[in-house]
């Protein structure tokens, strides 16, 4: 199971992002509004990096308030941890887990693909459970 079934049926331009110019203060309100964790950070088509609540948190520890004025390209995670559609489900719950991060880009060579959490791949995986669980069930009632 890949990446790309996950984001079957879903739209990259339905994905919340930020420019990298813009302010944290819009960044957060963003987060706030979408109820979200992280938004991908776009410099034209290219995401350039994540935004996250730690971000947020790490950057407001440091410099207080004066850091909702900087933009967002100042504060956020660059070379952020990416996957392709071809990916592995399995192999991105790895991923996540190893370097501890909760979000990934989806990148399709060099072209923005869309963004999954890990409450995605988790749901995904369950989901692949539970109908395993189910034909299982069937196949033995069956016999």
């Amino acid at each position: 199971m890949s990446i790309a079934r996950i984001l079957a049926g879903r739209s990259a331009a339905a994905v919340v992002t930020a420019a990298a110019s813009q302010p944290v203060r819009e960044a957060i309100a963003l987060l706030a509004e979408h109820r979200i964790g992280a938004l991908p950070v776009m410099d034209g088509p290219r995401c350039i990096g994540v935004f996250s609540e730690r971000d947020v948190i790490y950057c407001l520890a440091r410099e207080g308030a004066a850091a909702l004025d900087r933009p967002v390209s100042e504060l956020m995670t660059e070379a952020p941890i990416t996957v392709t559609p071809d990916t592995d489900v399995l192999e991105a719950l790895s991923l996540v887990t190893r370097r501890r991060v909760r979000h990934l880009p989806v990148l399709d060579g060099d072209d923005f693909a869309g963004f999954i959490s890990i409450g995605d791949l988790v749901k995904f995986r369950i989901d692949a459970v539970e109908k395993e669980a189910q034909a299982m069930l069937s196949y033995i009632q069956s016999a």
